[in-house]
């Protein structure tokens, strides 16, 4: 699969952008067991504009993430073309600008962006147009879901518009926008866009893909190019290792023991420390620690005592305790 030059192999898995999740070190993270690209949380684009410390601090890149693609929302033509301006003037540019067509939250999509788009389809291909035309030699993709709900799924019919517009790869989460994260994601729509002759640009999945054998039902049953994984990767970067294992062999690689728990917990820890400092690299780790040890029994306790300990040396050391007693 390949967006414009990028070429990301044969059937890339993607980790999907997340607010509070995907910041450099947990990218870092997943790319380390075997991610083939990764998204940035997503950027409000008048953020950017108004140069918000919150919006710039997610634009950083660490070179041993990529290949990595920005992810930016906004509902303005004019501040989301000035946004895709800025990214592509950056010194380190994201190999791949995505525009986050999909977002349901009512704080986004309730402003006409994200999700909220699908009430104005004129209005999402003026953005589109715009962040293309403003986004330099970066390959613009678009991630979306299906439509506003089960009575307006348009994606199909609107599929060849974002085409034409100038993107070079569309990522479709399989649920309308009122659905939220719930039901079941309906593939068969992305199939079918997937095998209309018109459509050239590659066609990424994404919505229920939590195993190997989702993933590999999402490449031979419904043809698509790739599959984009989120929610299933939280407390779980290794699902990369273990789904591209599965691809390739149709077996499951052994679930992570503590050792191998523990050294991702510690790894994440380190890496948001020298990004961001030791207070809020800790602060900002912790909500990791119950996903990361989930199913461990008797770790309550534990759990605790990772989640308000206040130092990082004070959270390395009840990891030592962890790795040499459960």
């Amino acid at each position: 699969m390949k967006i414009k030059d990028l070429d990301l192999g044969e059937y890339p898995v993607i980790l999907a952008p997340m607010e509070d999740i995907t910041d450099p070190p947990f990218r870092t993270l997943c790319h380390q067991y075997g991610a083939d690209m990764s998204y940035s949380e997503f950027i409000s684009a008048d953020g950017l504009i108004r140069n918000a410390e919150k919006s710039l601090v997610k634009l950083d890149i660490e070179e041993n993430e990529r290949p990595v693609g920005i992810q930016i929302f906004g509902a303005n033509e004019q501040s989301m073309a000035q946004a895709a301006q800025m990214i592509a003037s950056l010194d380190r540019k994201p190999d791949v600008l995505d525009i986050n067509f999909g977002c349901p939250v009512g704080k986004v999509a309730g402003k006409g962006a994200g999700s909220g788009i699908f009430q104005d389809i004129p209005n999402m291909m003026r953005i589109t147009r715009a962040v293309v035309n403003n986004a330099g030699n970066i390959p613009v993709t678009v991630k979306t879901r299906l439509g506003w709900d089960e009575h307006s799924i348009v994606i199909a019919d609107i599929a060849e518009e974002l085409q034409d517009c100038g993107i070079q790869a569309l990522t479709i989460h399989g649920r309308t926008r009122c659905q939220m994260y719930k039901g079941e994601a309906h593939w068969e729509v992305i199939r079918d866009i997937k095998q209309n002759p018109r459509i050239v640009i590659p066609i990424v999945g994404n919505g229920d893909v939590r195993c190997g054998e989702d993933a590999m039902r999402m490449r031979d049953e419904y043809g698509l190019d790739g599959c984009m994984i989120g929610r299933a990767t939280v407390g779980s970067p290794w699902i990369f290792s273990d789904i591209k294992h599965f691809l390739r062999t149709k077996e499951h690689l052994p679930a992570p023991d503590i050792a191998e728990r523990v050294s991702a917990a510690r790894t994440h820890l380190a890496r948001a420390v020298a990004w961001k400092g030791e207070r809020l690299g800790v602060l900002e780790t912790r909500k990791h620690y119950a996903a990361y040890f989930k199913g461990v029994e008797n770790f309550k306790d534990t759990r605790i005592r990772l989640c308000t300990a206040d130092t990082s040396g004070e959270v390395f050391d009840i990891l030592t305790e962890v790795e040499n007693n459960f």
